[in-house]
């Protein structure tokens, strides 16, 4: 339920910083502002215009900060309603008292993405552009800014919306046929209107099929580091990043947890997981983090399984060997600087099926090879796409696709085999239901909290 009334919330993130920002939004917003800041100079405050004045506590009248201030009156507006912000100096401890101001004036602190929740709401903008607005504040690297950025710009919307309006030129010829049916009126023959069906669900089932390139634009690629203890993981982890991020010790055991960190190949982020090494335990903390290795190797998209070439394969090398059965990946040879003990053909005779690449985390050999298979692997996962044209990248997406596809399936079926327009009609419909639910322009209230639930406060 949408109440019309004043939020507030810090619109930068919390934390000490040389300037933040507080934003209101609602009916009383600007009164709010005018009650807790005043301007230095007398003046009008012009809408969409930085004015620097004083907030004050309305308690004693006495000045906790100097700040500019700006207002910009509905319907042209972030959320559509009044909007009033303060830029104060950042210390979170005056951030709090000026939010604390604003709700002693009526304010109410704002729930998580509950501005642009209003934006979209006032028909500022749709879910896409609503979506795309965390995708850009949660992106990791730049194949996720220029997808967050097109869907911010329209593209998903206008290519949604494209394909629904082809539907409601199908439905019109359909209504007509059922309405007009005795009059003499030059309609679409069967076959004609079963062809534009077909089309239409080849571009819905492209636009379906691009989920796993924009899935991966948007989120990255997840490859786990697997291999029994000091097989060179953590080494190969700090190699890839070209940072000490991991602790390296000859302690067997010595990574407890997965770090993960971020790199970059073939122009989308691969998130790196270096796990703790895979044996058998009795130290109930090791334990613990080994079961998250299985964990993690299970959901992982690529597998990075490390070997150790200079000693002979152990039980523990056998475990990850299981590990890398029927996955995507690649097979490391570690410590290809010392004297070889197992090379490929033994991994192969055990069946390993994952390429095999010599490597030396300590003198960095074989890293460039490395990176050149991840970029091949991670645009296979992409589907053999390099980033270009409109992809989706969330489930909510997929699944109203999946629903207009079996919809226009049904449809097509219904006018080959000659039924009443009535009946291709209903499944046409739903079809362009289900496409107008990626916009918006047909949602529920639960499908909002789900996808405003996630933003930060103060978006």
């Amino acid at each position: 339920m949408y109440v019309q009334d004043t939020i507030v919330a810090p619109a930068t993130p919390p934390g000490a910083g040389a300037v933040a920002i507080v934003r209101l939004s609602g009916p009383a917003a600007i009164r709010i502002l005018r009650s807790i800041w005043h301007p230095l100079r007398t003046g009008e405050l012009k809408p969409r215009s930085l004015v620097l004045g004083e907030i004050r506590d309305s308690d004693n009248n006495l000045a906790i900060d100097r700040a500019l201030a700006v207002v910009m009156p509905g319907p042209r507006s972030l959320t559509g309603e009044d909007v009033a912000e303060l830029h104060c100096h950042g210390g979170p401890f005056l951030v709090r008292r000026v939010v604390g101001l604003a709700l002693d004036c009526g304010a109410r602190v704002a729930e998580p993405g509950e501005f642009t929740r209003r934006a979209f709401l006032n028909g500022r903008i749709d879910l896409t552009a609503a979506e795309a607005i965390a995708d850009l504040v949660n992106a990791r690297g730049d194949s996720a800014l220029r997808q967050a950025l097109s869907h911010l710009n329209g593209a998903l919307r206008l290519r949604v919306g494209g394909l629904r309006e082809q539907l409601i030129a199908i439905a019109a010829h359909l209504e007509a046929e059922i309405d007009f049916s005795d009059e003499d009126i030059a309609l679409p023959p069967r076959p004609e209107i079963a062809r534009r069906i077909s089309a239409l669900r080849d571009d819905v089932a492209q636009l379906h099929q691009s989920f796993a390139r924009g899935r991966l634009m948007r989120s990255g690629a997840r490859a786990a580091i697997v291999g029994k203890p000091n097989s060179g993981k953590s080494s190969l982890l700090n190699a890839l990043l070209g940072v000490e991020r991991a602790i390296v010790t000859a302690i067997p055991g010595t990574t407890r947890d997965v770090i993960e960190e971020t790199i970059h190949a073939g122009g989308y982020p691969l998130v790196l997981q270096d796990t703790a090494g895979v044996r058998t335990v009795a130290d109930e903390v090791e334990r613990i983090g080994i079961e998250r290795t299985l964990v993690h190797a299970g959901e992982a998209d690529l597998l990075l399984a490390v070997f150790d070439a200079s000693a002979p394969l152990e039980p523990e090398d056998l475990s990850v060997l299981e590990l890398c059965r029927d996955r995507a990946g690649v097979a490391l040879l570690n410590k290809s600087d010392l004297p070889a003990q197992v090379d490929a053909r033994e991994l192969r005779a055990r069946g390993l099926a994952l390429p095999v690449l010599p490597v030396s985390a300590l003198r960095g050999d074989g890293l460039d090879a490395l990176r050149r298979e991840l970029e091949a692997q991670i645009d296979a996962l992409a589907g053999g796409h390099r980033g270009d044209g409109v992809a989706i990248s969330r489930e909510r997406h997929r699944d109203a696709l999946a629903r207009a596809l079996e919809a226009l399936e049904a449809a097509r079926g219904s006018v080959v085999a000659a039924m009443p327009p009535e009946i291709v009609a209903v499944d046409i419909a739903i079809a362009a239901e289900a496409l107008a639910s990626i916009s918006g322009a047909v949602s529920s209230e639960d499908v909002l909290d789900r996808i405003f639930r996630d933003f930060c406060i103060g978006k």
